[in-house]
């Protein structure tokens, strides 16, 4: 679960909203997953609700006590923005990358830090071409299926 703030233009809303993955190893160090972040944007009096989901699958490298993953993400949204002169709703999808770090400190928890990063382009007047960067930060829990 992550909350934090998600800036879209030139106002910052608080956004909440889970973030899942599944990791497994498919050789000896060789990891594959697969991770989802669905991002809410809670409705203000001048705005709208919003949604941004981000989906990556990615290769990484585990050791022991630290994982690392990077592949290439998608994500599809509708949400209110402003830009510099104008504002509206904004959706589409988006193709990208996304990266993951993971650290086991104590057992089987941890902490993990993903970053993704977002192409958003097309037609629109209020964001004309941008990239969506979204970075959450918080505690991880490893288990085996051994």
């Amino acid at each position: 679960m992550s909350l934090g703030w998600l800036q879209a233009g030139t106002v910052p809303r608080l956004a909440v909203g889970p973030h899942a993955g599944i990791s497994w190893l498919i050789q000896r160090d060789i990891l594959f997953s697969v991770h989802d972040l669905c991002t809410f944007l809670p409705p203000t009096q001048a705005d709208g609700p919003g949604v941004y989901n981000q989906t990556s699958v990615d290769l990484g490298y585990a050791w022991k006590d630290v994982n690392v993953s990077a592949g290439p993400s998608v994500a599809l949204y509708v949400m209110p923005a402003c830009g510099t002169t104008l504002c509206g709703r904004v959706g589409g999808m988006a193709v990208g990358g996304h990266g993951q770090a993971s650290a086991y400190v104590v057992g089987p928890l941890g902490v993990s830090m993903s970053a993704n990063v977002n192409w958003i382009g097309g037609g629109s007047l209020v964001l004309p071409g941008y990239v969506s960067v979204v970075v959450v930060a918080g505690p991880v829990l490893r288990w085996s299926a051994t």
